[in-house]
């Protein structure tokens, strides 16, 4: 199964649920900005304990590996879970939303878009670019974090919400990641 047909499949089952997603990640950036490959798709998802036999239902073992405890861990900690495409070697990372501020609002945010044929919510271009900021931060300095918040950034300039990037970028404390990055896109 290829990326895109994985993506798909797993949006469908979310979508024919009623579980609520946001796709977000390199994935993301890549439509938004410079194209790249990435192995993992990150999703970020509102479930509960009722969701797992749904999930674990879709993709059965062997094709696929998802571990119900780990699910249930996830939604405990609101941390993360992890589905693998066996046969492929795709993953799908999936972040359980959080009750922080940022992560409410940039759920709350997110648009349909037409992607792989598919109606899919994605995070904005100024939530793609803010927590690629925020992600490069708190791992420290990552080459492919910045450059894909710099091509979304540039990609997408003209059609930014300048005043939503400033007042996040001072919550999370990347304004000198921000200030950076537009100085880095206004010289090129």
């Amino acid at each position: 199964m290829s990326q895109q047909e994985l993506v798909i499949k797993v949006l469908r089952v979310l979508d024919r649920a009623g579980i609520q997603y946001m796709v977000t990640g390199s994935l993301v950036s890549s439509l938004q900005g410079e194209p790249r490959s990435t192995h993992d798709i990150d999703i970020v998802v509102s479930i509960n304990k009722g969701d797992i036999d749904t999930l674990i239902t879709a993709f059965p073992q062997p094709d696929y590996y998802l571990d119900r405890e780990a699910i249930v861990e996830a939604i405990a900690n609101k941390s993360l879970f992890n589905l693998i495409d066996v046969n492929g070697g795709d993953k799908v990372d999936f972040w359980l939303l959080t009750n922080d501020p940022f992560d409410r609002s940039r759920f709350s945010r997110a648009t349909i878009e037409q992607v792989f044929g598919y109606g899919m919510r994605i995070s904005t271009p100024e939530d793609t670019i803010l927590m690629k900021l925020k992600w490069l931060n708190l791992a420290g300095e990552s080459h492919k974090q910045y450059l894909d918040a710099l091509r979304v950034f540039e990609v997408q300039r003209t059609k930014l919400d300048f005043e939503y990037i400033q007042k996040w970028a001072k919550e999370l404390e990347v304004e000198s990641l921000l200030d950076r990055l537009k100085t880095d896109a206004t010289n090129l």
